[in-house]
């Protein structure tokens, strides 16, 4: 089976082509700077890498025609009508969706209702859905949305101490992201460990320019630092995290910005670009090398951050099997990893060292031995979503038959 994993934003496409049952990435790529004068488009496929740029690709549709035809010119696929299915990774479920869904005319309305809680998101994944139905009527598409696998967050862990009626006539509540991510590696790492899923305990910690934790119980989500939106929770590159909501009115009264400028930049100038001006961990990693003290602090107050939300999921969950080092940062920054897992010994972590410092391909094991697990697991929500997307065309051609 050939599956498309797509996403989808407001001025690029993500895509990747597998093949499924040799597990198989048969091509990936992006095509940037949508509606400008200056599009272009990357293919990766057989450790070779495609470039075209200066094209003018106006809208996703376009997008997804010029995609097309390159994976045609390369001999990878002879049209969208040969793919079995595919997977879109939507933002935003809200509390509507609890699983991977076929995409309906009924579930494009409830997205469309949902674009308020992920404005710069939603719009753009609906955009794509819309433009493939289009090009390929008979195609079946599939919604992996980032939020289901937090579905399973009591009512304690999801509401806000606002009043109660904010929740029920606007659903202002926690729904968490990364989810495809920390379910990925949570079942990753119980497999690699040898328990049960479902018996399952664990604090996932995906890093990258986003950032979120997870604590897993039972295999699933009881509890996740992103909220409403993806504002909420650790430090990241660009995003301020949890802050003092009164401040929101306090800078934009001292700076004289407006309420959407304050928010724009907790959004996109703040976290480490903000502490330090860099957002990129490898140019701050160098700069802590040569001795920035600037770039150190920043470092700190990222690592201190995860550390407080480790703490407090601990004891939250009671009984721990392992804790999951993800994303770009999470599985390739060493020095990060020694120091959030610093101070963790009496919570039974013990970081081995010299195993952190070159840890082996793929899953690996950076405890000390007969100590609690601490695992580096690369995440592949591609993989992810193309795995729920054969499980819903699966159904949906079972019962066309």
């Amino acid at each position: 089976m050939r599956i498309l994993v797509l996403n989808v934003g407001s001025s690029s496409i993500k895509f990747q082509l597998l093949n499924m049952e040799k597990r198989m990435v048969l091509a990936k790529g992006i095509v940037e700077q949508i509606g400008e004068k200056q599009s272009h488009i990357s293919i990766s496929t057989s450790g070779h890498i495609h470039k075209t740029e200066g094209l003018h690709i106006s809208n996703h549709a376009e997008g997804l025609l010029q995609m097309q035809d390159r994976l045609q010119s390369m001999g990878v696929l002879r049209s969208l009508a040969y793919v079995d299915g595919v997977g879109h990774r939507i933002v935003q479920g809200g509390d509507l969706f609890i699983e991977p869904t076929l995409i309906t005319s009924e579930v494009m309305g409830h997205l469309e209702k949902l674009c308020p809680l992920a404005p710069l998101h939603n719009p753009a994944h609906i955009a794509g859905i819309k433009a493939l139905q289009e090009q390929v009527p008979n195609l079946p598409q599939v919604a992996v949305f980032d939020t289901t696998f937090h579905q399973s967050m009591p009512k304690h862990a999801y509401l806000y101490a606002l009043p109660y009626s904010l929740y029920e006539e606007h659903r202002i509540r926690r729904y968490g992201f990364h989810g495809t991510s920390h379910h990925f590696v949570a079942k990753e790492a119980a497999r690699f460990l040898h328990i049960p899923y479902l018996e399952f305990n664990a604090i996932s910690l995906h890093l990258g320019n986003g950032a979120s934790v997870c604590a897993i119980k039972e295999g699933k989500s009881v509890d996740t630092s992103m909220g409403l939106t993806p504002l909420e929770g650790l430090v990241m590159g660009t995003r301020s995290g949890d802050l003092d909501p009164a401040l929101v009115e306090y800078i934009a009264q001292v700076s004289q910005k407006s309420l959407k400028e304050v928010i724009s930049m907790l959004n996109k100038q703040s976290g480490l670009r903000g502490l330090c001006g860099d957002n990129d961990m490898r140019a701050i990693d160098a700069r802590i090398e040569a001795g920035d003290e600037r770039a150190k602090l920043a470092f700190e107050i990222y690592a201190y951050r995860i550390k407080k939300y480790i703490g407090a999921y601990a004891f939250a969950l009671g009984r721990l099997d392992a804790l999951i080092f993800t994303g770009g940062v999470g599985e390739n920054c060493a020095r990060l990893r020694a120091l959030v897992c610093t101070g963790l010994e009496n919570f039974g972590f013990y970081l081995d060292q010299k195993i952190n410092a070159n840890p082996r391909p793929g899953i690996a094991l950076l405890s000390e031995a007969h100590k609690l697990p601490i695992l580096r697991v690369p995440t592949n929500e591609e993989l992810a979503i193309a795995q729920d997307t054969v499980q819903v065309v699966s159904k949906y051609k079972y019962h066309c038959l």
